[in-house]
């Protein structure tokens, strides 16, 4: 019957800026994650007796109702309907006894909603559409009824015609009906419909809803409050189930998931917002390598059958390696241009300002190679990496052209060498038309400086339409062995924790907790897609003695704010360990979308309001924000 299911799997790789009709061929084609699975009736309880996409030439014949919203209409002759499912043409009957029928379908405004019934017929020869999944067919309709007609739109549905985002979040419920928006919220349905299959049905676990509203926690972002019936008492909205999904291990429900809705007091970006979903997962009696094992099988099994296929293991690295080699915890391996260590090159330089920073304990030189760099690179964009280096970094950075004399252009170049110049073509690997960026300055900052220009620099080479980052790939990589403190921004003095208070530290570097805890590793780890963190987790204290410990002695924490757990770890907590998946942006890096927002029905807007702004109220929002300043606490 469904003859589009045999194509299930030959869907695009990324539907962002394809046409129309290969977008809903895509949506058709995905609509089903597994060949196993039985296929679903989409005319189950409905008057319909089909959706517009499903028709083929094997319908021929069949007498069909179908409802839809009005597409296009052309010279009154035929008018295309589109459903979810996608689209089909309707032969507008042009006799009169059909007058009534004919009326209706010609002077309904585009986008209004009909009810029409009619006989599957084929196309006459050479009008088929090869680029409608439907194109080869069409139905003669015999009778209709407009349901609701529409009024003048704010904008045409369509993906191709440009809106400004602000528009689309007013009217989101047109911006729901576009064939990109319907794919990626149906793509992000069917994922999460597999992970809960892989989770409960295949591993055993136990999908528990955790209370919404809390108190407050020590340490990480700032938590949005809601007052309570007492007065001046409040709840908190968390961040994230963490502490509830450490007590479920306590309590023995040692396999725990859940779609957790999480919130965060900050600013919208393309890839956050302050409210977001995530698949919160923890564990009993399981180490880093388990918890691991499972998302990678978890991300293989529930990942769609249109693109390519999830490869596992997953590549891992160290947080000392990623940033030395990338200048970021969150490198995009899709490509190089990685950091390289020139300090011994320059040890006997005259450049002066390369000799003060290698005198110091330390300072390093480190540099990235730009290929092609003098070909594709103009004058401006130069000046606005250096411009960018020094406004972000406080930090000065050197272009060094090689032309192919193989003589050296640049600011330094009268400084460098013979000796040193054939060593950094040694080190770098140049060709003639490479440009290198050198920077110089203590290791962290040097390497995050290169880290942001990386970027900055591919961004221009792929603007100029050199292929970088293919979009058809999925570059997974685990970061492992993070730092499990750092000094604070405002009290460098001080320790804060680099994630949350609750990572158990590495077993190698337990003692170190008591001399020199700056230096403990921890057993977080995240996971990176394509320079994006799309999870992070670790595995927790159970001790109740070290957590107290880190807790009061190292952060400075009130430990009452956290009694409730301390009182937990102390009555037989097993060893527990979990992660999180940012399932917004999964989905954004998985369908291509180049904001979050295009892949949550109802997003925040940057300014933190609901989709339409009549949801929120400014004045509201203020009122809100102040009583956040005031003493908040949880009812007792």
């Amino acid at each position: 019957m469904f003859c589009w299911l045999n194509r299930l799997y030959r869907g695009l790789s990324s539907p962002t800026g394809r046409t129309t009709q290969l977008i809903w061929g895509s949506l058709s084609r995905s609509l089903v994650l597994s060949s196993r699975r039985r296929i679903p009736e989409f005319s189950s309880f409905v008057a319909r007796t089909n959706t517009c996409g499903e028709l083929r030439s094997s319908h021929l014949g069949q007498e069909v109702t179908l409802f839809g919203w009005i597409q296009y209409r052309r010279q009154n002759t035929f008018l295309v309907l589109r459903d979810f499912h996608g689209l089909i043409q309707l032969v507008i009957p042009q006799d009169e006894s059909a007058a009534s029928v004919k009326k209706i379908l010609c002077e309904a405004p585009v986008e209004s909603v009909v009810r029409v019934s009619g006989t599957v017929i084929s196309r006459p020869p050479g009008q088929e559409n090869p680029k409608m999944p439907t194109g080869e067919i069409e139905i003669k309709v015999k009778t209709a009824e407009l349901l609701n007609s529409c009024k003048k739109l704010p904008f045409e549905i369509k993906d191709f015609v440009k809106k400004t985002e602000a528009l689309r979040l007013q009217y989101r419920y047109l911006d729901l009906r576009s064939f990109q928006m319907q794919y990626n919220l149906r793509l992000r349905s069917q994922m999460v419909m597999k992970m809960r299959e892989y989770l409960c049905n295949l591993h055993g676990f136990v999908d528990i809803e955790t209370p919404t509203l809390f108190k407050k926690t020590p340490g990480g972002a700032k938590e949005f409050v809601v007052p309570s019936r007492e007065p001046g008492k409040f709840y908190s909205l968390p961040q994230s189930p963490q502490q509830f999904k450490q007590l479920l291990m306590v309590g023995g429900l040692d396999r725990y998931f859940q779609v957790a809705r999480c919130y965060r007091d900050e600013g919208s970006r393309p890839d956050r917002q302050p409210e977001f979903t995530q698949i919160d997962i923890e564990m009993s009696f399981v180490d880093q390598t388990g918890i691991q094992s499972l998302i990678e099988g978890l991300l293989q099994y529930s990942w769609p059958r249109d693109k390519d296929p999830v490869v596992v293991p997953f590549p891992s690295m160290t947080f000392a390696e990623a940033l030395a080699t990338y200048g970021t915890d969150k490198p995009d391996t899709r490509f190089g241009m990685k950091i390289v260590d020139i300090s011994d090159v320059f040890r006997n330089t005259e450049v002066r300002f390369l000799q003060d920073v290698l005198s110091k304990p330390k300072g390093t030189v480190k540099a990235i190679r730009i290929p092609e760099g003098a070909k594709y690179l103009k004058r401006k964009d130069i000046e606005s990496i250096r411009k960018v280096a020094a406004d972000h970094f406080n930090q000065e950075v050197l272009p060094v052209f090689l032309k192919a004399s193989r003589h050296w252009n640049s600011p330094v170049a009268e400084f460098i060498l013979e000796k040193q110049s054939l060593e950094l073509i040694r080190l770098m690997e140049l060709q003639e038309e490479d440009v290198i960026l050198l920077t110089a300055g203590e290791h962290r900052k040097a390497c995050s400086l290169l880290g942001k220009l990386r970027l900055e620099c591919a961004d221009l080479l792929e603007a100029r339409g050199v292929v970088l980052r293919d979009p058809a790939l999925f570059s997974f990589l685990w970061v492992v062995d993070f730092p499990l403190f750092l000094p604070k921004e405002e009290n460098p003095g001080e320790l804060e924790s680099a994630h949350h208070p609750f990572t158990a530290p590495h077993p190698s570097d337990i003692q170190l907790l008591y001399t020199e805890p700056e230096k403990v590793r921890s057993q977080h780890y995240d996971l990176v897609l394509n320079g994006s963190e799309i999870g992070g987790g670790s595995i927790r204290i159970h001790d109740a003695e070290l957590q107290r410990y880190i807790l009061a002695t190292l952060l400075k924490e009130d430990v009452k704010l956290l009694s409730h757990l301390l009182q937990a770890l102390d009555y037989g907590a097993p060893p527990h360990g979990g992660i999180a998946l940012g399932l917004d942006r999964l989905i954004c890096l998985v369908t291509g979308a180049p904001s979050i927002r295009d892949v949550i029905a109802f997003p925040k807007s940057f300014r933190g309001l609901k989709s339409d702004p009549e949801i929120c109220h400014r004045s509201d929002n203020q009122a809100f924000r102040r009583k956040k300043s005031r003493q908040h606490s949880s009812p007792q």
